[in-house]
């Protein structure tokens, strides 16, 4: 094999992998804010007094659980555009 079609794989490869983290990282998103929102509801039927702190709350969680995201987006577009396993 020459140097183009290892790095024909390589890409392949790649853009399997990114596709993989970037759909993952959706779907426990969505997984995730479908929890969050389903237990702010039922945390706020339960004791209505309760729900400006458990919104605040639940803000906070979904700022984190956005970030895991975002840091998933970040390392797929450095394996797309700069990427470390390709041979010169």
């Amino acid at each position: 094999m020459d140097i183009q079609q290892l790095n024909a794989q390589i890409i392949s490869a790649t853009v399997t992998g990114v596709s993989i983290i970037l759909g993952l990282g959706a779907a426990g998103t969505a997984i995730g804010f479908g929890i969050l929102g389903g237990r702010l509801i039922e945390g706020s039927a339960r004791q209505p007094e309760l729900a400006g702190a458990l919104q605040v709350k639940m803000f906070i969680v979904a700022g984190l659980l956005d970030a895991v995201t975002m840091i998933g987006v970040g390392m797929a577009l450095f394996f797309t555009f700069a990427n470390p396993f390709l041979l010169k």
